[in-house]
């Protein structure tokens, strides 16, 4: 929910093959799948235009945020809605106290 704290946009902004590797490993074992290295290029969730990881395209919250207009939960008048709390169980850690502290600076 942080990008600039995202090790797939790190590895990307910092063009990181090594970190690539261990991202992908890393997301293989998370979340029971099949992540390659190069997968793993992404300038951020809420940036307009790419490289995301593929799952950007489908994901929901991030679906919702660019159909609202906003850059990201945190600026959207329902925060915390159902769709999001689903979303932050999977979340890493923290990710709703940033998206609260965004809320709160608005």
């Amino acid at each position: 929910m942080d990008c600039s704290a995202c090790e797939a946009c790190i590895a990307t902004i910092k063009d990181d093959d090594e970190l690539r590797v261990k991202v992908a490993e890393k997301w293989s074992r998370m979340f029971e799948s099949s992540f390659k290295p190069e997968d793993i290029n992404c300038m951020g969730c809420t940036s307009p235009q790419g490289p995301h990881v593929a799952y950007s395209n489908e994901c929901p919250i991030r679906k919702c945020a660019v159909g609202r207009g906003i850059p990201n939960c945190g600026h959207c008048e329902e925060f915390v809605c159902p769709k999001l709390n689903v979303h932050l169980e999977f979340a890493a850690p923290g990710a709703r106290d940033t998206l609260e502290k965004i809320k709160n600076n608005l």
